[in-house]
């Protein structure tokens, strides 16, 4: 009798293991799901790879994140470009369909279901025309933005929305901080603020024949008297993003930039020191910024954003 349960036992305890080793399929899962419907799907690009050819994808903005689905596929950042990415078949006729994610820099998630083909039809494609210019987008309606670690709360796309306002609007509301030397001029044309950031807006004029090449841009915190024997304290300011931001400035050209950089103020024994150096010359520009500068920054609520 002992052997007739022991045997029941064993069947029991065979038949849950087999049950739980039994993959979900179709609607079922494990606990209590709830389903996600259609109008939350990210609708993905079709994509097709060869094992001979190179597809290149353009993007708006510089690429962060990229996940490939399978090993099928391989893909990385073209040389000397941040917003282009090459996509190639690491297996000759692959079968199965892959899929491949990116985001970029202005906080966007694009999808593409990939699948193999001999001679695909499109080898380089853009997408900044594709996305949210109209009924047809990459995402659902009511998606939201990702978030970058560096920008905190801050949308990516709010960011890069304002910059991109003060740009085109090209006002000079600080008429007295820049640098002018060896025909070289350093203005700053604005600081506004908005949320936990600062923008700035200079602008580079050259008024001789000879090109200026950026080497870096430098925005420092340091004391406003130094005495002698004094260790100079300094704090260094990182941009966290530069609206176009040209690293030549041609002979008798000019050259606008607008930097976001997290809010600081400054104590009222030291400054801000802005310097524009040139790469393998120089003709270097240093400016001066005071906290009475930053506080009394334009507010970009006052500002036309289009």
């Amino acid at each position: 009798m002992k052997q007739i349960f022991l045997l029941i036992a064993i069947a029991a305890i065979s038949i849950s293991a087999n049950a739980q080793e039994k993959p979900s399929t179709g609607d079922l899962y494990e606990g209590l799901t709830r389903k996600i419907t259609y109008d939350r799907m990210i609708p993905p690009y079709g994509l097709e790879v060869s094992f001979n050819k190179t597809v290149h994808v353009i993007f708006p903005s510089a690429i962060r994140y990229v996940d490939l689905g399978s090993m099928n596929i391989i893909a990385g950042k073209a040389d000397g470009s941040e917003n282009v990415i090459r996509i190639k078949a690491a297996v000759r006729g692959f079968e199965k369909e892959t899929n491949l994610s990116v985001i970029t820099d202005e906080g966007s998630f694009y999808s593409f279901n990939v699948k193999y083909a001999d001679e695909p039809v499109k080898l380089s494609i853009e997408m900044k025309d594709f996305i949210h210019d109209g009924e047809v987008v990459n995402r659902p309606n009511n998606s939201l933005e990702i978030y970058l670690s560096e920008l905190r709360n801050e949308s990516p796309k709010v960011v890069n929305l304002i910059m991109k306002s003060i740009y085109q609007s090209n006002k000079r509301e600080i008429k007295h901080i820049g640098s002018k030397r060896f025909g070289i001029q350093y203005l700053l044309k604005g600081i506004y603020t908005y949320n936990d950031f600062l923008y700035f807006h200079t602008q580079v004029k050259n008024a001789s024949n000879v090109p200026f090449d950026v080497d870096f841009i430098r925005l420092k915190v340091v004391d406003k008297i130094t005495a002698k024997r004094t260790a100079i304290q300094e704090t260094v300011i990182f941009p966290v993003r530069a609206y176009h931001h040209d690293l030549q400035i041609r002979g008798k050209k000019s050259q606008r930039t607008v930097f976001a950089l997290e809010k600081f103020t400054i104590p009222d024994d030291k400054q801000l020191v802005v310097e524009l150096f040139e790469k393998e010359g120089g003709r270097h520009q240093t400016f001066v910024v005071e906290n009475s500068d930053l506080i009394r920054s334009k507010v970009i609520d006052d500002l036309k954003v289009k």
